[in-house]
């Protein structure tokens, strides 16, 4: 056996083994998921989890795991402008999330993460009896997700990880008080690839 095989091997391994442990898991059964992979709400710790094909069909009915964990659905719909001034949230990039209990919260990317903020929740109702896509928004896994950042005006319905992915590309790529130059075009971007599924 020569130095070197031996060598090459444990670099072998220690790249095997940091490859692992950056590929995705399942967080109920440690299976690899893939890029696409679906997402659970747990309810208890307020986050998403990432899980295999396998185990969100264990979730696909809301009465699953007892109501702790939900099923993260898929849909995203473009919607008309909607008025959200009438919810009195200070911010163009904002998403607002309806809750089992009935609350609205409002989150907004920063350079720290999310911001966060109660909405009131008669002033959301009565934005959602004007448009009735908001009333059927699955509470704690849909948001109505808003920018109206330099002169956009894009209004979606979309799963609550997109929001997620948002607040980390804002976090990611924003640089000094104002954003910079890199984070603006980066949320145009986002905004410009997401499309329509049901």
């Amino acid at each position: 056996m020569s130095g070197t095989g031996a060598l090459a091997r444990v670099i072998r391994s220690a790249a095997d083994r940091a490859a692992r442990a950056e590929a995705e898991v399942c967080e109920l059964c440690a299976a690899r998921v893939d890029d696409g992979h679906a997402h659970l709400y747990d309810t208890g710790a307020a986050e998403v989890r990432c899980v295999c094909g396998p185990c969100s069909v264990l979730f696909a009915d809301d009465a699953a795991g007892g109501g702790r964990y939900r099923l993260v659905p898929r849909r995203r719909l473009r919607l008309p402008p909607v008025d959200t001034a009438v919810l009195g949230v200070p911010v163009g990039l904002v998403f607002f999330v309806p809750r089992s209990d009935g609350t609205v919260t409002a989150q907004g990317p920063s350079p720290a993460g999310a911001m966060r903020w109660e909405v009131d929740a008669a002033a959301w109702q009565r934005l959602a009896a004007e448009v009735p896509q908001l009333a059927a928004m699955a509470p704690d896994v849909e948001a109505l997700l808003v920018n109206t950042v330099r002169g956009l005006d894009e209004h979606w319905i979309v799963p609550v990880d997109d929001c997620y992915r948002m607040t980390a590309l804002v976090r990611r790529e924003w640089r000094g008080l104002s954003g910079g130059g890199r984070v603006w075009p980066a949320v145009e971007q986002f905004f410009g690839e997401l499309t329509e599924r049901s």
